[in-house]
């Protein structure tokens, strides 16, 4: 890129002879023969690398157009020497720099002088010319940086978000399988132990059986197989459910029924220990719940009620309406439990630690499943329970006038 020079100096052979003086191919030339002219150059070309500047000139000296020059801010950087044939004194020259000059030649010029300082400051132009690219470039490669940093932490952020949803969807499907295994395991695999004891005894000695006890026991098994595949077929369902997340449906239950239909199928665990159940829930007693969630609560309670109630006991459910809310109680003779025992009950546990002196032990799912199924509805769980007294276990769901109003 070319060495841009203005001359400014009234008289056209001074210009002259600075041009020869300065003669380069890199070089290029602009005069002005007045301040004003240098002014009109300087606002419709940029890039001057050094202004040569005579100082005794009419209507506008070179202090005063040195002035107007560095008025404006993009002109600030353009070195101006002054060339002068008089004003060569110290006042004169502190005036000159004040006004903004780098340096001073006095005419008449020498040739070598002159070419060695404006190649001086030509060689400045050159260098400061090249720091500003490379800082344009810095500039360019740092912003560039910038934006890759900034799509880098978006892209973390994205992934990171990603991650964290994922890893929800697997907890809520590890959830849901423990919740299905649960469901499975309480709903199903207590009156299948009650099948399988009545088929035991009907196959290992029918001869010794009278026909009203053959009529019975096969009376037991139809009517608790037929149950088991309802309750398998209404499982799957649910299941199904919970994988597009619609597996919560409460609907008008009339709750006395409902729960007739859970301890139909505990009947035969409860005959087993001779042990009474009472369904004292009033007939005309309606309740919004999902069918399937309240009868794995009641199916949960009732059998850990006559799993810990000793033979020849007593389990009993009672209802009472609370505002709007039902309040369900499970009630049972059995063995009781501690205060200690009773803040771990609807916890992460297994039933050992939970049954006191009895040795069964399960995984603790289903009372996590209850206490699940029983927020989902809106309600709570409240435990009263005494060492060798029994245990009160109340439940509460939404009552229907809850719905209505």
């Amino acid at each position: 890129m070319p060495i841009k020079i203005l001359l400014v100096d009234d008289n056209e052979n001074n210009l002259l002879s600075m041009e020869v003086a300065l003669e380069k191919s890199e070089y290029v030339f602009f005069r002005a023969t007045s301040g004003r002219d240098a002014l009109r150059i300087l606002l419709n070309e940029e890039d001057f690398s050094l202004i040569l500047l005579d100082v005794k000139m009419p209507i506008m000296d070179g202090y005063e157009t040195a002035e107007l020059i560095y008025q404006r801010d993009k002109l600030k950087q353009i070195p101006i020497i002054f060339i002068t044939a008089h004003d060569y004194e110290e006042a004169a020259m502190f005036k000159g720099y004040r006004a903004g000059a780098v340096d001073f030649i006095r005419k008449p010029f020498n040739a070598e002088i002159l070419r060695s300082k404006v190649a001086v400051f030509a060689e400045l132009y050159r260098k400061n010319r090249l720091l500003r690219r490379q800082e344009e470039k810095l500039q360019a490669i740092n912003a560039d940086l910038l934006r890759l940093n900034r799509e880098l932490e978006q892209r973390v952020l994205d992934r990171t978000l990603a991650l964290e949803n994922l890893n929800q969807e697997l907890q809520a499907l590890n959830l849901s399988k423990d919740k299905f295994l649960s469901v499975m395991s309480h709903d199903l695999r207590n009156p299948l132990t009650a099948l399988l004891a009545s088929s035991g005894k009907l196959s290992e000695d029918p001869e010794s059986l009278s026909p009203g006890q053959v009529k019975q026991l096969s009376q037991i098994i139809h009517r608790t197989s037929n149950k088991l595949l309802n309750q398998l077929n209404e499982v799957i369902d649910w299941a199904k459910k919970q994988s597009r997340k619609t597996s919560f449906n409460p609907q008008k239950v009339r709750l006395a029924d409902g729960a007739e239909e859970s301890l139909e199928v505990l009947k035969p665990n409860a005959q087993q220990k001779k042990i009474n159940v009472k369904n004292h829930i009033p007939k005309d007693m309606e309740v919004m719940a999902d069918p399937l969630m309240l009868r794995s609560i009641v199916q949960n309670l009732v059998t850990n009620a006559i799993k810990y109630t000793p033979e020849g006991g007593l389990v009993q459910l009672s209802a009472t309406i609370d505002e709007h809310m039902v309040c369900i109680s499970i009630i049972d003779s059995g063995v009781g439990m501690s205060e200690e025992t009773k803040a771990r009950l609807f916890k992460n546990t297994d039933q050992k630690s939970l049954s006191g002196t009895n040795n069964e032990q399960g995984s603790g799912l289903g009372l996590l499943l209850v206490s699940d199924f029983v927020n989902q509805h809106g309600g709570r769980i409240n435990v009263e329970s005494t060492p060798g007294a029994g245990t009160t276990i109340c439940f509460t769901i939404p009552g229907v006038l809850l719905e209505s109003e």
